[in-house]
């Protein structure tokens, strides 16, 4: 019982805490709305002070911008105003300028009519003239035209000579200049001694009674020498010498060589003089080939045909006005080198050119035709290159400069030939009229070889036995002399001597 009024009493009192706590609530919350009514209303009031405040200073900055743009917009419209105006002006000046311009047509083409004809009354006045001239010189129109011409030269020409005076001067100055400069430069970097050469090689015996041996039996061995070398030579009262005398450098080193052995062989006999004089010829064609490929090594010429060499080598035994052909030769290879250097030529083939260009003088005593022309013969036929052939061919201006390097070839040929000393005029006339003995002497049929002796004062003709007889060899002489008073030019008489001889030769084995 008890507890059922502790439970009704406990609900009764929940519930009036209830009523009372929601009485509280409801009392706060009526407080509450009433002081949110007032922040609202103060808020609202806050706003329409700032908006009113946004709203001015809005205004304020619409009416800056708006005065701002006007005045934009006032200047732009003078921009516009302005540039309408320069528009209108340009205007204006171009449709003046077509204007002027259409005028200037107009009357560039009233000239250009008016040069028409007056062109044409020219052309015709100058026909007129030319007929007239025609028939008044009986001239036809080249004729007249070719004394016009020559009249306009007549008329004009001092002014063209001085014009062409003062282009030359200046041209020529500084052409001469820059030449010397070269041609200095070229001759100080190569200064090779001038050579000397001799007609006579003294050979030194170790007695005087080898002369006897070299003499022989009633001259037997010494006519026999001369025979086989081609020269001649002198057993005089000289002690310890014998001299060898031919204007042939070769001939008289086979016979140098020959004798030298023969001399110490002891064995001087006409058989054995044949044997050695031979044996003589074959070691100088051993020296040839040394010398022709020394020379090719030296100048740097490479790639040339063996034989090509081996004829280059032959000029060591040659002579021109005094000098010699392949030292001449090899100085002008070096010389021609640093001329193409300096001007921008091939240097090979300006030193091949240089090395061959005399190459000719070595057969020109057997083939005929000069040596330019003989020595472009032999290199096209040993197939040297064409550039080497155009380089070496104009040295003595027989044929025209075709290229850089045949004008370099001939100007060191006259470098190496022209310094003082390196030449003589009379040598080489004198060794010419020699050649031309032997050469005139060539020409008859039958001849086995022939020798120039006696410094020109006696040729020597052998023939072949088989091929010409005792009277014909008779003949052959008095030809051979009316010939030569015929074709040469010579002090004092000329004496020749045909020998035919027939030699019979067997083995005993």
């Amino acid at each position: 019982m008890g507890l059922k009024l502790f439970v009704l009493i406990a609900g009764s009192a929940g519930i009036a805490g209830i009523l009372a706590g929601y009485f509280l609530r409801w009392l706060v919350s009526l407080s509450q709305k009433g002081s949110i009514e007032l922040r609202v209303k103060q808020m609202e009031l806050d706003a329409k002070e700032n908006a009113k405040t946004v709203i001015a200073e809005a205004e304020k900055k619409a009416l800056q911008i708006l005065e701002e743009q006007k005045k934009v917009e006032r200047s732009k419209e003078g921009d516009f105003k302005k540039t309408e105006e320069r528009l209108v002006k340009k205007e204006e000046f171009l449709d003046k300028r077509q204007g002027d311009i259409d005028k200037e047509a107009e009357a560039i083409k009233r000239k250009i009519e008016e040069v028409k004809a007056i062109r044409e009354q020219a052309l015709a006045l100058e026909e007129a003239k030319k007929k007239e001239l025609g028939r008044v010189a009986n001239l036809s129109v080249e004729d007249a035209k070719k004394e016009l011409l020559t009249v306009l030269e007549k008329n004009h020409e001092e002014d063209l000579l001085i014009r062409m005076q003062k282009l030359e001067i200046g041209g020529m100055e500084q052409f001469e200049k820059r030449a010397k400069e070269l041609l200095a430069t070229v001759i100080h970097r190569l200064g090779n001694a001038v050579p000397s050469e001799v007609f006579t090689t003294n050979i030194t015996i170790p007695n005087d009674e080898v002369k006897g041996k070299i003499i022989g039996k009633e001259g037997r061995n010494i006519r026999a020498f001369e025979r086989a070398a081609g020269v001649e030579l002198i057993v005089d009262d000289t002690p310890g010498t014998v001299i060898i005398s031919s204007f042939d450098p070769i001939r008289r080193q086979v016979a140098r060589i020959a004798l030298e052995n023969l001399i110490l062989d002891g064995r001087i006999q006409p058989a054995r003089i044949e044997e050695i004089v031979q044996k003589a010829r074959e070691e100088i064609n051993r020296i040839v080939k040394e010398k022709g490929e020394q020379a090719a090594y030296e100048c740097g010429v490479h790639n040339m045909d063996p034989r090509l060499i081996a004829i280059l080598g032959r000029l060591y035994f040659r002579t021109s006005y005094g000098q010699n052909v392949l030292q001449h030769s090899t100085e002008m290879a070096h010389i021609a080198g640093m001329l193409a250097h300096e001007l921008g030529a091939d240097v090979s083939v300006a030193r091949a050119g240089a090395l061959f260009h005399d190459i000719g003088k070595a057969v020109d005593h057997e083939v005929e035709g000069t040596h330019v022309a003989i020595g472009r013969r032999i290199l096209q036929k040993f197939g040297a290159d064409e550039r080497i052939i155009k380089a070496m061919q104009s040295h003595h201006e027989e044929y025209p400069y075709e290229t850089l390097e045949s004008v370099i070839v001939q100007v060191a040929d006259a470098i190496s030939g022209g310094r003082p000393g390196a030449r003589r005029d009379t040598v080489e006339n004198y060794l010419k009229r020699l050649q031309d003995l032997e050469a005139i002497a060539n020409t008859f049929p039958g001849i086995d070889r022939s020798f120039a002796i006696q410094a020109g004062r006696e040729i020597r003709i052998f023939v072949y036995p088989d091929k010409v007889s005792d009277l014909e060899a008779r003949t052959m002489a008095r030809e051979i002399a009316k010939k030569i008073e015929q074709e040469l030019k010579y002090p004092g008489e000329i004496k020749v001597t045909v020998i035919r001889e027939t030699r019979v030769i067997e083995f005993a084995r």
